[in-house]
């Protein structure tokens, strides 16, 4: 009678896997073999030698879990069983962060599920990260800069891959950020309470407009969007006059430091 001594995922190189791995059955007597029981499924095998058997798991196992494995000759003849463990497809549910400068990346944590098996983190047409988490839900990675962006925002899928399979896409959706830049303000003095347009690309999704003074001391300016090239600021109470500056910022980082004279 056949004796089955290992089960080996191809894949994952253990006795873990998903449907459509191929694995070895690896044993004794098992020339004859015409079947491989994978918990109630019958399984056609692939190959078959004296000494090892070899299958695909196939798309009716369960989700997640143990199986036993057996193989059944042509005499009818069942042979032992080893448990093998098909490993859950992952999946995403959420980042700490929703965006990221796109000329630097940043520090990202991915939630979901399934994790522990991770191999690495996709994150869209901008690259794959190596990964190892230590918890099943979480995993923290450092998103690549994205040099080759052209548009001020650009939304990239996140996914995690396992030796369960990766995750599905779309998803889970980060967006990198350009900076943005200023190219002219309107006008270029002014004193407290007076409106400035500021003029330049990337306004989008702005947090904050910085005036800083001739002392070098900065004040949070009140502000409005227009439109991704224009906003409009009021010039904070309490700076000193002279040649200062103001800058833009959003997710992609600070602009450029135009000059502004306060009066």
């Amino acid at each position: 009678m056949a004796t089955i001594t290992s089960l080996v995922d191809t894949t994952t190189t253990t006795n873990q896997g998903k449907p459509g791995d191929t694995v070895q059955i690896n044993g004794t007597a098992l020339s004859t073999t015409t079947r491989v029981n994978f918990g109630s499924a019958a399984v056609t095998p692939a190959s078959v030698s004296g000494t090892q058997v070899t299958f695909v798991v196939p798309s009716s196992a369960p989700c997640s879990g143990q199986v036993s494995v057996s193989v059944t000759s042509s005499a009818g003849a069942t042979s032992n069983a080893l448990p093998f463990f098909v490993l859950a497809t992952p999946t995403t549910t959420g980042l700490s962060v929703t965006c990221v400068p796109a000329a630097t990346g940043g520090a990202v944590t991915l939630f979901g599920t399934n994790f522990l098996s991770g191999t690495q983190v996709g994150v869209g047409s901008v690259g794959n990260v190596a990964v190892a988490p230590t918890q099943p839900s979480q995993v923290t990675f450092t998103a690549p800069a994205n040099p080759g962006q052209v548009a001020t925002v650009s939304t990239q899928p996140v996914t995690m891959t396992t030796a369960g399979g990766t995750s599905a896409s779309g998803t889970t959706l980060i967006d990198y950020y350009l900076a943005p830049a200023i190219t002219s303000l309107v006008p270029a003095t002014g004193t407290a309470g007076e409106q400035i347009t500021i003029n330049g690309t990337g306004f989008v999704s702005v947090d904050t407009v910085t005036f800083t003074d001739s002392l070098a001391a900065t004040a949070t300016a009140v502000f409005t969007p227009v439109s991704a090239t224009q906003l409009v600021a009021t010039v904070p109470a309490g700076l000193a006059t002279g040649v200062g500056s103001i800058r833009v910022h959003t997710c992609g980082g600070n602009s450029n430091a135009q000059t502004f004279t306060i009066t």
